[in-house]
């Protein structure tokens, strides 16, 4: 790109501008094709593979993002750039195949919008009934990968997608976070109107205290996912949906209320993306380990105390009843680097010695803004 100055800011040519504009899109029209070609390249040395799938590497996806957030410096945000990079990214592997990403669906779903934003709009979504077909179906090969919600900010950890993991061989290979934003929808728009509000239980526990205050005597709905709540929404004036924005252009529901009603202005919910293996370290990592053990004096310490000693960072624990034995408990643990790291696997190996069982979810990438 050429380092030609800037027009003088207190009177710029319009039309030189936009001439220069013009000319810097039509090379960076050149450069992602050239792009394009060289990630053609990379799926030719890699010889016949079986699948999109196997050109996949969020590894290598998460070095490039990463750089692309170190080497900026402006004006565009992080976030922004990391998006268009993202899309570059997306468009350049479904060359070969468009990915098949699992979610919760119908369309207009917090997960279809974390799906986009971890695989971008190239990747062929999925919506699937529940959080047990997305494992299902990513465990049969249906989909490539799959999505699901592990936490919120506000109101912790979603318990149906840990316990899916005490029996699902699936693995965690990335994850996502997203700033969830809750509104309420309408077919007409009037707050007047609502007898009746459908969403996922998840969705009106993020807004309760907006409920409370504004609409403390109106019904009460659970479904199964915001998305089918602004489903059933569109076919009744008496009747509304707490959903994302874009369910509500999804079913054609207007906003009752302009602005978000979640309680938490920072109401953020952390996604995990499933697939069938492990991938090689990206150089921050997380991973997550299922650590089963009995009832007995001491557990918690000895689960923890192995990596105290070896150095590594928790950054969430998480117990829950095993299904495999009475007084039985399996650990969910997050921390911090790869299963590759040594002090990880002196870490596990101290823990083996008295732990009943100890399962590798996964390690991935730490999610990137």
């Amino acid at each position: 790109m050429s380092n030609e100055p800037l027009p003088d800011k207190t009177s710029p040519d319009l039309a030189q501008v936009r001439e220069r504009i013009d000319g810097i899109d039509r090379s960076i029209q050149d450069l992602i094709a050239e792009r394009a070609r060289w990630a053609h390249q990379v799926g030719l040395a890699k010889g016949p593979l079986a699948a999109a799938v196997d050109y996949y590497r969020p590894e290598r996806e998460a070095q490039v993002l990463r750089m692309v957030v170190d080497r900026n410096e402006g004006p565009l945000s992080d976030e922004v750039l990391v998006h268009v990079f993202r899309e570059i990214m997306s468009a350049c592997l479904a060359q070969q195949e468009p990915l098949k990403i699992g979610f919760l669906g119908p369309e207009g779903t917090f997960s279809q919008q974390a799906v986009l934003k971890h695989f971008g709009r190239s990747a062929h979504g999925l919506p699937l009934a529940s959080i047990e077909e997305v494992f299902q179906e990513v465990a049969n090969g249906g989909a490539d990968f799959g999505v699901v919600p592990v936490e919120n900010s506000g109101q912790g950890t979603i318990q149906i997608t840990l316990d899916m993991f005490l029996t699902s061989d699936v693995k965690i290979c990335g994850e996502a976070e997203l700033r969830v934003h809750q509104y309420l929808l309408s077919r007409s728009g009037r707050i007047e109107d609502i007898e009746r509000i459908y969403s996922h239980p998840q969705s009106f526990a993020q807004t309760q205290g907006w409920l409370r205050s504004n609409l403390p005597d109106v019904e009460k709905l659970p479904v199964s996912s915001n998305a089918e709540g602004a489903r059933r929404a569109r076919n009744a004036d008496d009747a509304a949906a707490i959903a994302g924005e874009s369910a509500g252009l999804v079913y054609g529901l207007k906003k009752v209320i302009m602005r978000p009603i979640e309680d938490h202005a920072d109401n953020t919910t952390r996604f995990l993306v499933l697939g069938r293996q492990i991938f090689p370290p990206s150089g921050h990592d997380r991973t997550s380990v299922l650590v089963f053990i009995k009832d007995q004096p001491g557990a918690l310490f000895n689960v923890l105390s192995p990596f105290a000693r070896h150095g590594i960072s928790m950054n969430r624990i998480e117990s829950r009843p095993s299904h495999q034995a009475k007084w039985e408990y399996a650990f969910f643990i997050d921390l911090a680097g790869h299963v590759e790291d040594v002090q990880m696997q002196k870490a596990l190996a101290e823990l083996a010695e008295f732990a009943a069982q100890i399962r590798i979810l996964g390690s991935y990438p730490v999610a990137v803004p």
